[in-house]
């Protein structure tokens, strides 16, 4: 009996909820959520048990209040449209995209030189003829007289200059050339939404090596121009070129052969050679100047192209000018009868034969 009034006067051991305050008499095992607002159950403890044994605190809050906090309502927007006495400040900003710059390589920027590279080696080669021109005129006059070596010397650097100088601006040429040719068929393929089947190295190697350039230029040009609607002058212009390149390339062996020889008449001979083989190639920078400005469009001044195009004739001619037939006269009568003209005499009359018996017969 004892015992039994002491485990009755054991304090009970409660749970506090976090969230409404209620407090749960353990039975057992405790419990971690609130049966009435499914908060968070602190720990048990007796419920006299002091603040320094206790892991939570109470609160004192106003009647009527929650544990949490109301949430703030919204005003809702008014039905009428906002209007500003200014222009407002805020909103989106409409901001200019920062254009990136693309790198710019090497071959890029020696192609964008491209015209100017062919000018200048079509005024370099033609000033390479004029001193071959030069020099052969000295061998023509030392047939019969004696030249002075100054005389000599000068013609010997203006050839050995203007050569050198020549071959290097064509080769820096041919290179531009080359990356011309790879922007070209790029934009040739592009256009029919196709991908340029050739690698670059292809076409680098097919213009750049001695005797295979004389055919593939030609091939790879071609192939660009028959890639979409086919240009009926572009394809001609390409063959021009083309013949004229064969035609440099066979002048170049010729001149290389003439070196080789051991009489002195078959040495002006091949200056002679020299002269005219740096005339053509002048004349081919000037033809692949063209063909590049035709590729895009213009003429080989830069402006555009002016196309014609002819039609058959179905219809009969309409003259533009039309025929010149005789006013009416105005004073003229209602009927349409001509009044009569005097010459002498006589009365004549300017209607139908008709009219101008009635009119003789009246008179009698």
């Amino acid at each position: 009996m004892n015992g039994g009034n002491v485990a009755d006067r054991r304090p009970a051991v409660v749970q506090p909820c976090a969230r409404c305050g209620a407090r749960w008499a353990v039975q057992g095992k405790p419990l971690h959520w609130c049966p009435r607002c499914h908060g968070v159950l602190l720990s048990p403890a007796p419920v006299d048990a002091p603040p320094a044994r206790r892991n939570y605190r109470w609160v004192a809050r106003p009647p009527g209040r929650t544990s949490r906090p109301a949430r703030a309502v919204r005003p809702r927007p008014e039905p009428q449209t906002p209007r500003y006495d200014r222009i407002p400040r805020w909103g989106l900003q409409d901001r200019v995209p920062e254009t990136v710059a693309t790198p710019v390589g090497r071959l890029e920027a020696l192609t964008a030189r491209l015209p100017r590279l062919l000018i200048a080696t079509a005024v370099s080669f033609g000033v390479a003829a004029l001193a071959e021109l030069g020099r052969y005129g000295i061998l023509l006059r030392n047939r019969t007289r004696l030249i002075q070596p100054w005389l000599l010397w000068i013609s010997d650097g203006a050839v050995t200059v203007s050569s050198i100088l020549a071959a290097l601006l064509a080769l820096l040429t041919a290179v531009a050339l080359v990356g011309w040719l790879v922007q070209a068929r790029r934009t040739a393929y592009a256009a029919v939404r196709r991908a340029d089947p050739r690698p670059r190295i292809e076409l680098f190697l097919g213009c750049l090596i001695p005797g295979v350039n004389l055919l593939w230029p030609g091939v790879f040009l071609t192939e660009a121009v028959k890639t979409g609607e086919l240009d009926s002058r572009l394809l001609r212009a390409v063959r021009i070129w083309w013949a004229a390149w064969i035609l440099n390339g066979v002048l170049v062996v010729a001149v290389l052969l003439y070196r080789f020889a051991g009489t002195l008449q078959v040495r002006a001979d091949g200056v002679l050679v020299t002269m005219w083989t740096d005339l053509v190639a002048a004349g081919v920078a000037v033809l692949t100047l063209w063909l590049v400005r035709a590729f895009a469009g213009v003429d080989l001044r830069g402006e555009p192209l002016t196309v014609r195009r002819w039609l058959p004739a179905t219809a009969p001619a309409v003259p533009v000018i039309a025929p010149v037939r005789p006013a009416a006269d105005p004073e003229s009568d209602s009927a349409g009868r001509a009044p009569a003209r005097h010459v002498g005499n006589d009365e004549a009359t300017a209607l139908n034969p008709a009219e101008a018996e009635h009119e003789e017969v009246l008179a009698k």
